[in-house]
C-alpha cells in the first residue's frame, strides 16, 4: 500500500510503498476513505512538537473496517468508522471521571510511536515505521486498537466523518465540556481555522448571544460568519482586546477560546474576558514555549484560565451522539476547504 512518511523534521513527506501487518489481538485494520489535513500534523513536521521518526503521519480520518483481530467485539468487517487519535480505555480513573483525554493507555499509544503491545504494523524493507498518535491515516490502510475506532452510520460522508475525529470534537467539546458555555453568553474565538470554526458551531449550539471571531484573514472571517459568528475582528487592523470590550459594553467576553497555539494570542484571550470570565487554550503551542500573564488578574478579576486537551469520542459512543455533533446536515460543509483524492 501507499503511505506518506516523514523521515526528517522540516522535510516534505515521501509517499512510498509500505508493508502493513495484519491486526493483532484487540486490533482493527481499516481501509482509509478520507483523511483531514490538520495543522497539528504540520506542528510535528516542523519540529514544534516531538515525534519519533520515521513515521506515517495523519490523525484525522475515517474509513471501512476490513479485518479484525482476536477478541474484537465493537466492530466487524464492513463497518464504517471514525479513527480516534485520543483513544481511551474507558476503565481507568480518568475515564471514569469523564476526562478520557488524560487516559494513560491513550497517552502510551500517542507518545510511543507503537501500538499497545510495543510493536509496529508498518514497515519498509529493513525499516520499522512508527505509528502517529495511534492512527497513521495518511495511508491507504492502517491498523489501530479496537479502542481507536468508533462505528458510524453508513450514510455519513467519509470526508465529514473524518473531521469528527479531531476538529469537531475538539472545537465543540471545548465549548460544551470544558467551558460549559451558558445560553446568552458572549464568546470570543481567536483563530478561524478548522477547529476554531467548530468552536463557533459549539457556541451557537450552546445558545451564545454574541460570537466574536478574531483572525488575520478576511476570507476566514467571512467563512466564520457562515458558521454563526455575529461579529468579526481583523487582528491586523484592530486590537482584539479593545475590539471585544467595545462589542461587550466595556466588560469583555464571558468566554474566550484561543485556537491557534500561540502564547501571545493565548494571553490575549485571557485579557479579553470579563471579571469572572473564562479563557480556554485549545490550540497546541510549540514544545517548550511560555506564556506571560499579569499575576494579579486571576486573583483580582476572578478570571479562569483552562486548557482543552483534544478529546475524541470513545469507541462506546453512540450513533446518536455522533450525529448531533457532525455538520453533515450541510449539503457541502464549509469545514472542507478542499477535497483531494489520495491516489
Amino acid at each position: 500500500m501507499k503511505a506518506a512518511i516523514l523521515y526528517e523534521i522540516k522535510q516534505p513527506l515521501r509517499v512510498e510503498d509500505v508493508e502493513l501487518d495484519p491486526p493483532g489481538h484487540g486490533e482493527v485494520l481499516v481501509r482509509v476513505a478520507a483523511a483531514g489535513v490538520c495543522h497539528s500534523d504540520y506542528h510535528f513536521m516542523n519540529g514544534d512538537l516531538p515525534i519519533t521518526l520515521p513515521c506515517v503521519l495523519g490523525h484525522e480520518g475515517a474509513g471501512v473496517v476490513e479485518e479484525v483481530g482476536e477478541n474484537v467485539s465493537a466492530v466487524k468487517p464492513g463497518d464504517h468508522v471514525v479513527l480516534l487519535f485520543r483513544a481511551s480505555c474507558g476503565r481507568c480513573a480518568f475515564c471514569q471521571r469523564g476526562t478520557p483525554a488524560l487516559c494513560a493507555m491513550g497517552g502510551q499509544l500517542r507518545n510511543s510511536g507503537f501500538l499497545l503491545d510495543g510493536t509496529s504494523r508498518l514497515h519498509r524493507p529493513g525499516v520499522v515505521l512508527h505509528h502517529f498518535l495511534g492512527v497513521s491515516c495518511f495511508a491507504e490502510r492502517t491498523v489501530v486498537p479496537e479502542q481507536g475506532v468508533v462505528k458510524i452510520k453508513p450514510e455519513v460522508p467519509f470526508e465529514v466523518a473524518a473531521l469528527v475525529g479531531c476538529a469537531v470534537m475538539t472545537g465543540i467539546g471545548a465549548v460544551t465540556n470544558t467551558a460549559k458555555v451558558e445560553p446568552g453568553s458572549s464568546v470570543l474565538v481567536i483563530g478561524a481555522g478548522g477547529v476554531g470554526l467548530n468552536v463557533v458551531i459549539g457556541a451557537q449550539l450552546a445558545g451564545a448571544n454574541q460570537i466574536i471571531v478574531a483572525d488575520l484573514l478576511d476570507s476566514k472571517l467571512e467563512l466564520a460568519r457562515t458558521f454563526g459568528a455575529t461579529h468579526v475582528i481583523n487582528a491586523r487592523e484592530q486590537d482584539v482586546v479593545a475590539g471585544v470590550r467595545e462589542l461587550t459594553g466595556g466588560d469583555g467576553a464571558d468566554y474566550a477560546f484561543e485556537v491557534i497555539g500561540n502564547p501571545k494570542t493565548m494571553a490575549t484571550a485571557f485579557q479579553a474576558v470579563r471579571r469572572g470570565g473564562t479563557a480556554v487554550g485549545v490550540g497546541i503551542p510549540p514544545f517548550g514555549s511560555e506564556m506571560t500573564l499579569h499575576a494579579r488578574q486571576p486573583v483580582h478579576r476572578h478570571t479562569t484560565l483552562n486548557g482543552r486537551l483534544p478529546t475524541t469520542p470513545s469507541h462506546h459512543t453512540s450513533h446518536a451522539t455522533l450525529g448531533a455533533h457532525t455538520p453533515g446536515a450541510r449539503s457541502s460543509p464549509p469545514d472542507l476547504a478542499a477535497r483531494r483524492p489520495h491516489s
